[in-house]
């Protein structure tokens, strides 16, 4: 059985002087303990799908890390593991309960990018969805992007309702990253259907963040993106 320790171990062997800042380029966090190894994300990437096999349980250790790059492959692991369409509805809700449960240790916007459309947003795929909107509500940032993010995996399906209600909710968030993530997730959308997309910026291009909006009409032709823009 594949360890905690043996990833670890194996994670350092890419250690590189040149990936020193990656903390203070990457991580948005603000916990006062989380460190870098200085480790490119494609080995970390890389090194996590050998290690896709990991109990949960091990899985679990990784995330108590205070190294930026163990728990990126903590989750990394766990993302894996959600993307295999053999798996069990059982080990979909494992997965789903631990990304839940250490939420506070996927403390920065690439931990929820990485992971939650695919654990979150896949298990719920079939399944009453309230716990999004219930973290849309959340005091924490990183819960609230974990809300909009999920809705990737309903989107890829055609499913757009939760999308546009979660970023209903989510439009005047006051944190940049949160701007920035709902106007992309309703960009997404938009690709699917852009009428509701109109719709929506109907409702709210004049009164949301302009860094949501110009994400949010990247994807639409110049004329009409230069209406809502002109809207602000």
């Amino acid at each position: 059985m594949t360890t905690a320790k043996d990833f670890i171990d194996e994670l350092t062997k890419f250690k590189s002087e040149k990936e020193a800042d990656k903390l203070e380029r990457f991580f948005k966090g603000n916990d006062g303990k989380t460190k870098a190894f200085g480790i490119k994300f494609g080995d970390v990437f890389k090194t996590a799908k050998s290690f896709k096999k990991m109990s949960l349980a091990e899985v679990n250790k990784l995330l108590d890390s205070d190294y930026y790059e163990i728990r990126m492959g903590a989750v990394s692991i766990m993302d894996f593991k959600a993307r295999e369409n053999k798996l069990s509805d059982e080990e979909r809700k494992e997965l789903y309960d631990l990304y839940l449960e250490r939420h506070d240790r996927l403390n920065n916007w690439d931990f929820v990018d990485r992971g939650s459309y695919n654990i979150i947003g896949r298990y719920l795929e079939d399944k009453p969805r309230d716990i999004l909107y219930e973290l849309a509500k959340s005091e924490d940032v990183w819960e609230r992007r974990t809300a909009i993010v999920s809705t990737y995996h309903f989107i890829k399906q055609g499913d757009l309702d939760d999308t546009f209600k979660i970023a209903e909710i989510l439009v005047n968030d006051t944190h940049d990253l949160m701007n920035k993530a709902v106007g992309s997730w309703l960009r997404e959308a938009g690709k699917k259907n852009e009428d509701k997309l109109k719709k929506f910026l109907d409702k709210h291009a004049s009164t949301m963040p302009r860094v949501t909006l110009r994400y949010a009409v990247q994807k639409l032709d110049k004329a009409t993106k230069e209406h809502y823009m002109k809207l602000k």
